[in-house]
């Protein structure tokens, strides 16, 4: 979309549909991304300042959650704010202008990239005369069209009520309506927006009941996945940093992959074999993204879960989006929230996503760049090509089962069932075949693996 800015600083996208078009098609919508002047201070612990993401960057990726629900954002606009205004957010001057707009355009949704108050929501539908979602309902509707499962639904729906809760303020003109009972023992009885309100509560209890079974189930499930000691492997990251591309290059599984925010939404896990034969549960989980609602960390608590449980953490990059660094100290501050060190090399695995895209010379800085002697390199991949794949591969039965080492065994003839899983297992270096009919055979083996081989051989031997 053609972008043009304006003296102060404003960023204007050209409509790209002619005012009065009649087809059905997309609702039509406005974008409006504001740019406060005065940057947040830090929120964590260390409260170290947030990596400022770039206009165009914040744009894009509102244009992007957008389009993600279907939506055809005819008319989009950066906004420079210096003073925001406790009513609108935005000075009266240009809610006036982008109320034109709407009128002009025939819009019928307004998005404003940013948290807004409820008084601030009905205060821009009534000037806007158009239906407003800030960018916490932006999200919520994304995640609501995405769920698939039981457990995703439940979440989204507990998410949508509490954001609600505050804002019934807006959907309600009819305040003075009683309802209470006949006669003088009735009394005035509570208002609507009262019982509304509690209304909303009584399911937010009942859903929370839900989730706590579905919670319970997911923990069940985690126990016997430790019974079977199979290590837990999560994919992290930024939403559309491609994750699962990357799971389905790893695990041979079909999981919706798409050039899209949010295109997954629902946590799946499938077991995968590495090379040298150890077994992995692998969790595609949930993307972050910037300004996570709150809402939405509570409710998706059970999900999140994976990521704290698991033995290894893959935090994925986009490394070829201009805006990788501040996406990435989004997903380390998220990380953080749910008591996971991004920092550690024996827990995370930085992972450099979409090489591909990036010509050799860009390639070649980047990785020299990311090469800091504190923590261990990342590891540059192409999911949908599969380099580097190989080299991730490795890096992870190390992590999971130690370095390889090498091992020699002497096979007896009433052994040999053992050689094919030892080419299937180890890397074999050499083989010498022996006057005895046996085999002695060299090679590269985890430590799991080692055990198993000497447990297979002990069973063959006996047998």
């Amino acid at each position: 979309m053609a972008r043009e800015k304006d003296a102060d600083g404003t960023v204007r996208g050209k409509p790209t549909h002619h005012p009065g078009t009649e087809a059905k098609g997309p609702t039509r919508a406005v974008v409006i991304v504001p740019v406060l002047t005065r940057q947040p201070r830090g929120d964590d612990e260390t409260n170290r300042p947030r990596l400022a993401r770039s206009a165009d960057a914040r744009h894009d990726e509102a244009v992007g959650l957008a389009r993600a629900i279907n939506l055809d954002p005819i008319h989009t606009a950066v906004v420079t704010v210096n003073d925001p205004r406790p009513a609108t957010l935005l000075g009266s001057g240009k809610v006036a202008e982008f109320a034109e707009i709407v009128r002009e355009n025939h819009a019928e949704l307004v998005i404003v990239d940013h948290p807004l108050t409820p008084v601030q929501q009905r205060n821009l539908e009534k000037e806007l005369n158009a239906k407003v979602l800030d960018r916490t309902g932006l999200i919520l509707e994304i995640f609501g069209e995405r769920a698939r499962t039981k457990e995703g639904t439940l979440q989204v729906e507990l998410a949508h009520l509490n954001y609600q809760k505050g804002r019934l303020v807006r959907s309600w003109t009819h305040l003075e309506r009683q309802r209470g009972g006949a006669g003088f023992l009735g009394g005035p009885g509570e208002t609507q927006i009262e019982s509304d309100r509690r209304q909303l509560q009584e399911k937010i209890i009942k859903l929370k009941h839900e989730l706590e079974t579905v919670r319970r189930t997911r923990d069940l499930h985690r126990a016997k996945r430790k019974k079977v000691p199979f290590p837990v492997v999560a994919i992290v990251g930024y939403t559309n940093a491609g994750k699962s591309t990357l799971f389905n290059r790893l695990t041979g599984a079909d999981v919706l992959a798409q050039d899209m925010l949010f295109a997954t939404l629902d946590p799946t896990l499938r077991r995968v074999r590495l090379p040298h034969g150890t077994p992995i549960i692998l969790s595609d989980t949930v993307g972050f993204i910037s300004d996570l609602p709150t809402h939405l960390i509570a409710a998706f608590r059970a999900t999140l879960e994976e990521v704290v449980e698991a033995d290894l953490v893959i935090h994925l990059r986009d490394i070829s989006d201009p805006d990788t660094a501040a996406q990435a100290d989004d997903v380390e501050r998220i990380l953080a929230d749910l008591g996971v060190d991004a920092g550690d090399p024996k827990r995370v695995i930085e992972v450099w996503n979409k090489i591909d895209r990036l010509d050799e010379g860009n390639r070649s800085r980047l990785l020299a760049d990311g090469a800091d002697a504190s923590k261990a390199p990342p590891v540059a991949v192409s999911a949908v090509t599969g380099e580097g794949i190989d080299a991730l591969k490795a890096i992870i039965e190390t992590r999971m089962a130690g370095e390889l080492e090498d091992l020699t065994v002497t096979i007896a003839p009433a052994q040999f069932g053992v050689v094919d899983w030892l080419y299937r297992n180890g890397d074999v270096t050499s083989r010498t075949d022996n006057d005895d009919g046996g085999t002695t055979i060299t090679l590269k083996v985890t430590a799991s693996a080692r055990e198993e081989i000497e447990s297979r051989l002990r069973r063959r031997g006996q047998a």
